[in-house]
């Protein structure tokens, strides 16, 4: 779990609030407001099972979770289960305003609370390991990795970006990234890269430029859209360990 709270931290690229970095002297807080959001969701639900689809307002799905300092704590922590609650919130309000029978709505509000306590959990654990100094703390301004294994690290975190902003419905945010992500570090690595195999790097090409892209303006469900970017992950990750290897021998040469 320490490792997946490690690779899930990001930097922040806006005012987020010096909470993130005092999650131990947040949690009562933290935890008030996921009470408080269960409520609200249930309230919302409640209201459509006795008064129909017009009773309900569902942009007030959305604006409770960004009313709620909650929500960067678990987005500067653990990013995928960050984009697992904006999954379950767009999966009520989908289903609200299809009209889908109140049992359907309850069965994504079910989807929805289990991704809060899980996003909980992991703020309290990745306290823990903040307290002890095991985590970086979280940057306001995005800090540049110094080394080809570290870029690739912030490659994957970035991709786990992607989903988080699809799972928001921003699919041009998330296409953004994924651009801005292959220019700005993959392209950085990829001399290094094709050194070691090239054909890997054919690959997370199509991938970065074919695949990724047209998962994301095909409409695909989150899933679908995750799935692409787990694979691509998988991928990196046998890329770095051949730099490290590669920058072991070179070391063991010299």
């Amino acid at each position: 779990m320490f490792a997946l709270l490690a690779a899930g931290q990001v930097s922040a690229n806006g005012a987020i609030g010096d909470h993130v970095n005092d999650l131990k002297g947040h949690l009562a807080q933290y935890s008030e407001e996921v009470n408080w959001l269960l409520g609200k969701y249930d309230g919302v639900v409640g209201t459509y099972e006795k008064q129909g689809q017009k009773a309900v307002d569902t942009q007030d799905l959305v604006d409770f979770w960004e009313e709620v300092d909650f929500h960067s704590a678990i987005e500067t922590n653990y990013v995928p289960v960050y984009a697992n609650i904006w999954q379950g919130i767009y999966g009520i309000k989908q289903a609200i305003e299809a009209g889908k029978p109140a049992a359907e709505v309850r069965a994504e509000q079910e989807k929805l609370n289990s991704a809060f306590w899980q996003a909980l959990g992991a703020v309290k654990l990745a306290s823990q390991y903040q307290e002890k100094g095991l985590l970086a703390k979280v940057q306001t301004t995005e800090a540049e990795p110094t080394t080809m294994p570290e870029t690739l690290e912030d490659i994957k975190h970035r991709l786990d970006r992607v989903v988080a902003k699809y799972a928001e419905r921003l699919p041009e945010a998330a296409t953004t990234i994924v651009h801005d992500t292959y220019l700005n570090r993959f392209e950085g690595v990829e001399g290094a890269l094709i050194e070691q195999d090239a054909a890997l790097v054919e690959d997370l090409e199509k991938d970065f430029n074919v695949t990724l892209p047209k998962a994301l303006e095909s409409e695909s469900s989150v899933d679908s859209v995750r799935k692409v970017v787990e694979a691509m992950q998988v991928k990196l990750d046998k890329a770095k360990a051949l730099l490290v290897e590669a920058e072991k021998n070179r070391k063991d040469v010299f």
